[in-house]
């Protein structure tokens, strides 16, 4: 059988194996440790006076809540290997059913709603799922496309159920709490499929194991120093799944996740000055919103330890914003790494302010640090061919651009049921697997990766090769421009290079015939951008819909065609 196969049908266990590993395990230990600490809070409404009240579960109860549902889970058929399509939003409930399913050794199907209903339920479809729990908008929406769930055995609701049948969660959960032992799953069996949003290509569904989530665990701790006792506000759902393993108090942010662009400051401040939150993972987008309001209305944050913004390229500008609201000492991490593979290099402000950000601004990219202890990461030769085995004449001399690779426990080996995905990102080596980013960038003498933007975001003219984000930032460098985008017209290695530009304040009272002068100016005056004659003024870039940072350049080269 493949090396990258796995399905609930080879699963085959010894006893006494030193491979197996079931990451609920985490919450089984914290449980122990902490048992009254509380794990997850949850705002559930407001008073009067605006003061918001919360609901919490402490480690200890969330530990059994869990019991209580995986033992009902299990009564109405959702065992081991069951994929699971899971469609709850964040609340108490998501994360017990979560840890519910990872106690089964069920599979539990995450796709971001935010990408739209008819993707949405292709992603859900291509999984495969023979059980599907859900609130009740969730289950409206399977019965709006019965044919895309034939393969579907069980149906779960979270909440009230409507005119379908199927079971409740209230009613299937067991009544009388019984532990219940996590099956005893190995490292290489599959934990969970997390779905790519497909902001950069088509959705891909990534298969974690139960060693993936363990060793994101450990490398989580160890690398931002994360002690347990520690509260964080984490404004991604998938992120907060973490946190109980990382003995990370959760507080759920009130937002609409799908949206971080469009979220309140007031209360994301809110929850961190009343839970006193020591830790926030926030994109670039939420970032920027937070720190623009925090900046202008004089706001502190001095609990906040630490900030950790990814799903994007972090701008400095961005970064130094934020920073104004910190304590002395309290850096913003931005970790860089894709769905496939996270974290692998890491960076923190203070280098990037005091160090990176000059060059940054002169085109030599954006800086995202050094790998994680125990990840190796090398920088290949540009091929948009498949690559089957490994060698090292495949990397690139230091200082050259190339596509970043990947060899790290934490990397996913293969996707669910793509075999022509998996060619074109994997690379056998021996027994392992490198995985290709499909991001370009070089590494300079200090060990440091310089990220230059995706591959297929390169414009290949006559004249050679441009790449998105050096060439972007002499354009991002103008005091109108809020940002920009290189995009190419025509097939390679023909190419037309174009810059479209995002400005400030819509660009309200902007002469565009004037600007657009001087930025062909700054365009001539360097040897990287010297060859773009053409620049297109946009209202508002198209961004991805988990993080709303990401710039869809491909929509903006359709359009700038």
């Amino acid at each position: 059988m493949d090396d990258f196969d796995q399905t609930k049908d080879n699963i085959t266990l010894t006893k006494h194996n030193d491979n197996l590993v079931n990451v609920s395990t985490h919450l089984k230990r914290m449980a122990e440790i902490q048992p009254y600490k509380r794990a997850v809070i949850c705002p559930v409404g407001w008073d009067e006076k605006g003061r918001v009240a919360y609901t919490h579960l402490t480690f200890l109860q969330l530990d059994q809540e869990s019991d209580y549902i995986a033992h009902g889970l299990e009564n109405v058929g959702i065992t081991r290997g069951t994929r699971t399509i899971l469609m709850v939003r964040p609340c108490l409930e998501f994360f017990a059913l979560t840890f519910a399913l990872f106690k089964i050794g069920a599979i539990p199907v995450v796709v971001d709603p935010g990408m739209g209903i008819r993707r949405m339920v292709r992603c859900l479809r291509e999984s495969r799922p023979e059980a599907f729990i859900g609130i009740p908008l969730a289950h409206v929406i399977r019965k709006i496309y019965p044919g895309f769930f034939k393969t579907i055995k069980t149906w779960v609701t979270v909440g009230r159920r409507w005119f379908w049948g199927g079971f409740t969660l209230e009613n299937i959960r067991q009544t009388l709490w019984e532990t219940y032992p996590a099956a005893p799953t190995r490292q290489d069996e599959t934990a969970a499929i997390l779905f790519t949003t497909g902001s950069t290509g088509p959705a891909k569904g990534v298969v974690y194991t139960h060693g993936m989530f363990d060793t994101q665990v450990r490398r989580l701790k160890s690398h931002f120093g994360i002690a347990e006792g520690e509260i964080d506000l984490p404004t991604f759902p998938l992120f907060a799944l973490f946190d109980p393993a990382l003995g990370m108090t959760a507080v759920i942010p009130d937002m609409d996740p799908t949206k971080p662009a469009q979220v309140n400051p007031e209360k994301i401040i809110e929850a961190i000055l009343n839970q006193g939150v020591t830790n926030m993972f926030a994109s670039p987008a939420l970032l920027n919103r937070v720190g623009s309001y925090g900046k202008e209305m004089g706001i502190k944050l001095p609990c906040l330890r630490r900030i950790v913004s990814a799903g994007a390229p972090v701008s400095p500008e961005n970064i130094e914003q934020f920073s104004s609201m910190l304590s002395e000492g309290t850096e913003i991490h931005t970790p860089y790494g894709a769905t496939e593979a996270m974290p692998i290099i890491s960076i923190g402000s203070n280098e990037i302010l005091s160090s990176t950000r000059k060059f940054t601004d002169q085109g030599y990219g954006m800086c995202v640090g050094r790998p994680l202890e125990e990840t190796e990461v090398r920088i290949i030769r540009i091929t948009d061919d498949p690559i089957e085995e490994w060698s090292d004449d495949l990397v690139v001399e230091r200082g050259d651009t190339g596509e970043i690779t990947v060899k790290s426990g934490l990397v996913s080996r293969h996707y669910f049921d793509r075999p022509k995905a998996d060619s074109l990102a994997k690379i056998r080596d021996g027994n392992d697997v490198w995985h290709r980013m499909g991001d370009l960038a070089w590494e300079d003498n200090k060990g440091r990766i310089w990220f230059c933007g995706r591959k297929g975001h390169r414009v290949v003219t006559e004249n050679g090769t441009l790449f998105t984000i050096p060439c972007e930032a002499v354009f991002n460098n103008h005091d109108a421009v809020l940002r920009s985008a290189l995009v190419g017209v025509g097939d390679p290695p023909e190419q037309k290079p174009i810059i479209c530009i995002e400005l400030k304040n819509g660009g309200k009272n902007i002469d565009k015939h004037a600007l657009k002068k001087e930025l062909l100016n700054l365009a001539a005056r360097n040897p990287m951008t010297e060859e773009i004659k053409t620049i297109l003024f946009h209202k508002g870039f198209p961004v991805d819909i988990r993080h709303n940072s990401k710039i869809f350049r491909e929509k903006l080269a359709k359009w700038a065609t």
